[in-house]
């Protein structure tokens, strides 16, 4: 199975997963990118996965609908400009011989789902395709979730195998590393990070995936419970001494929005 991000507008990829004859895609938010990329390796496309319901992750569906032999997959609880097979946690989807299972984690969107390959039938490591949930380095805004929502739906993510694939739907890492590491300035693992990822878009490669060990050791948003992180919230914002991850989680969330 051949895994590729799609570059697609300024910042986003629209993952593709094929076997050298069929392919899925996710989040097409634009529908040249994946046009262009199944034309390239004459590949019919069977699938299509939907994480959330924003215009940068479903804008290129009509375009594909003609191209599509099978059909869309998305989130139960949001409503998507074509008909859908509505999806949520328990359910799990077939495509290209594979099972992906379906996890709910709201947050970013009420609705926003991720889908999970626990096991690629080539024995490759797992791939989670996790929309605008957990990005690396980072985490997404808060639009019609809550704070305790978003960090209950990053601690599922953040509970998946090591070895996981993390396939997010922005290159923003650069960005998000630059925020982590105001937060913990004394990390190792994230300054090396960094410049792994400084080498990789100095040559115009992505940066993703990462994985869920990588953003164990880096993603401030997964790391509430560190005490560095703990102090870096509450010197921002005073938060009581016993305040719970959720709280750290709120501060560093609501910084990160206004940091520049």
């Amino acid at each position: 199975m051949t895994l590729a991000p799609l570059a697609a507008f300024t910042d986003n990829y629209i993952w593709m997963l094929h076997d050298g004859s069929r392919a899925l895609v996710v989040d097409p938010g634009e529908a040249a990118p994946v046009i262009a990329a199944l034309d390239a390796a004459d590949l019919r496309l069977d699938g299509i996965l939907v994480t959330h319901h924003h215009g940068d992750h479903v804008g290129g569906l009509r375009e594909l609908q003609p191209r599509l032999q099978g059909q869309v997959w998305g989130p139960a609880r949001e409503v998507m400009p074509l008909p859908f097979v509505p999806c949520q946690a328990g359910d799990s989807v077939e495509l290209l011989g594979q099972r992906f299972h379906v996890i709910d984690i709201p947050g970013h969107t009420s609705g926003h789902i991720a889908f999970y390959l626990a096991e690629p039938s080539d024995c490759s490591s797992p791939v989670l395709f996790c929309g605008d949930t957990l990005f690396s380095g980072g985490c997404g805004r808060i639009f019609e979730g809550t704070p305790a929502q978003m960090w209950s739906s990053l601690q599922s993510l953040a509970a998946l195998p090591g070895s996981t694939r993390v396939c997010c739907a922005h290159e923003y890492t650069l960005s998000n590393l630059r925020f982590a590491e105001v937060i913990e300035p004394d990390n190792a693992a994230l300054r090396d990070y960094r410049s792994w990822c400084e080498f990789q878009r100095a040559g115009g490669q992505p940066t993703l995936p990462s994985s869920i060990a990588n953003e164990l050791a880096i993603n401030p948003f997964l790391r509430c419970e560190q005490p560095a992180v703990r102090a870096a919230a509450t010197q921002h914002q005073t938060l009581a001494a016993d305040a719970d991850d959720v709280s750290v989680f709120a501060t560093l969330r609501q910084w990160k929005n206004e940091f520049r």
